[in-house]
């Protein structure tokens, strides 16, 4: 029965509907141009039956190439519907939905085995996820009172990037992962090795330095002992972290602009050899490729979470980051942003970067937090190189 109400489509249930309707005043009111109405609705659903017979036994490749592209460029995408029935295949009808729009093509009769190929453009203007499909044949009558519908695909998505600036190192010397350099805050416990100190209450006896302590106590005859003191070494790992908020941007472009800067500091910090993470909002990654960070850009959109907790949260998705970017707009508070940086610990690089086309670039420092004010995405990379230096 549920297979049924599928297969009538609304113009099948509106004749439908005027046929029983016809027909029953027909027979109260004895009304023969009512009977005339409801025996040809009757007769229409009679005619479009029989393009339902027959069976659709088909394989469906949908290809996209490639998946991931920059706003702007085009995706060459085509579907293959290939008849593996015994039997010679009934014209029907190909629907693969784009986006918001539907491509339908017009399969003609093939034999067994045969193909039938064609091929579009998917053009791409704005960053975001165009899905794609799933790809469905139809059957059914010309005037589309009966369809049986048949999908043959799943949902394929294409992820468009925003457009993105190039940027030189993010400073790689700065934090370093446990094969590189390590960085200038003091450790009481780490790979490092640093110097000796003497020894203080509370200290782990276990990093005692019993051979340069003997020689200390014999050469000056005093009870001291040595301590080892370690350097911090922390991995190289970028949090980016965007205001979704929509009253923090004044317009639209305002946050197409902070997905620009945050794609393109995520690239710079592969480069780098950095993990990378991101949050905005509900949405929210973390890896070592970068493609991830770069794929939650794509996804990402406006909600109510704002920056101070997707900054909490990005401290659970990359408790171990060593550089964070809170990235927010003209009105985002700043006193939002100091709240966000300070969910990290001290020892993490912080920057803010604020999207305000209305002002000019430059750098300022308020409550410990260097700030990038940022009029166009273009100066992103001098003030960048500043900043870290």
């Amino acid at each position: 029965m549920k297979q049924l109400l599928t297969i009538v489509r609304p113009v099948g249930w509106l004749i439908l509907g005027l046929g029983v309707g016809a027909a029953y005043v027909a027979v109260v009111a004895n009304w023969r141009e009512l009977a005339v109405i409801a025996a040809a609705c009757l007769l229409l659903l009679a005619l479009a039956a029989p393009f339902l017979v027959g069976r659709t036994n088909v394989a469906v490749d949908l290809r996209l190439e490639p998946e991931r592209v920059a706003a702007g460029e085009s995706v060459a995408a085509g579907v293959i519907v290939t008849n593996i029935a015994n039997r010679r295949l009934i014209p029907t009808t190909l629907e693969v939905p784009v986006g918001s729009s539907v491509h339908r093509y017009g399969i003609a009769s093939l034999p067994a085995g045969g193909r039938h190929e064609e091929s579009f453009t998917i053009r791409t203007e704005h960053r975001g996820v165009i899905a794609v499909g799933p790809a469905t044949t139809r059957r059914g009558d010309p005037i589309g009172i009966f369809s049986r519908d048949m999908i043959w695909t799943p949902v394929r998505e294409v992820l468009v990037r925003p457009p993105m600036v190039p940027l030189d190192s993010l400073g790689a010397g700065l934090l370093r992962d446990l094969e590189g350099v390590s960085t200038d805050a003091l450790s009481q416990s780490d790979l490092a090795f640093h110097a000796l100190r003497e020894y203080v209450p509370g200290d782990d006896l276990r990093h005692i330095h019993w051979r340069s302590s003997a020689k200390v106590m014999a050469s000056g005859g005093e009870s001291s002992l040595l301590v080892r003191q370690y350097l911090d070494t922390r991995r190289s790992h970028a949090a980016i972290v965007v205001d979704d908020v929509e009253s923090s941007w004044a317009h639209p472009d305002d946050f197409e602009s902070a997905m620009s800067v945050a794609a393109s500091i995520a690239v710079r910090a592969v480069l780098d050899e950095f993990e990378v993470s991101f949050v905005c909002g509900d949405t929210a990654s973390s890896g070592t490729t970068g493609h991830l960070a770069l794929d939650a850009v794509c996804r990402a959109d406006h909600g109510r979470t704002g920056i101070v907790k997707a900054a909490r949260r990005a401290t659970q998705v990359a408790p171990d980051c060593s550089l964070v970017f809170l990235i927010g707009g003209p009105d985002t508070e700043f006193t939002d942003l100091l709240r966000g940086a300070a969910a990290f610990p001290p020892e993490v690089r912080r920057y803010a970067v604020l999207i305000d086309p209305s002002g000019t670039s430059r750098v300022t420092e308020t409550g410990g937090l260097r700030v990038l004010h940022l009029a166009e995405k273009g100066d992103l990379g001098g003030l960048l190189l500043w900043s870290v230096k």
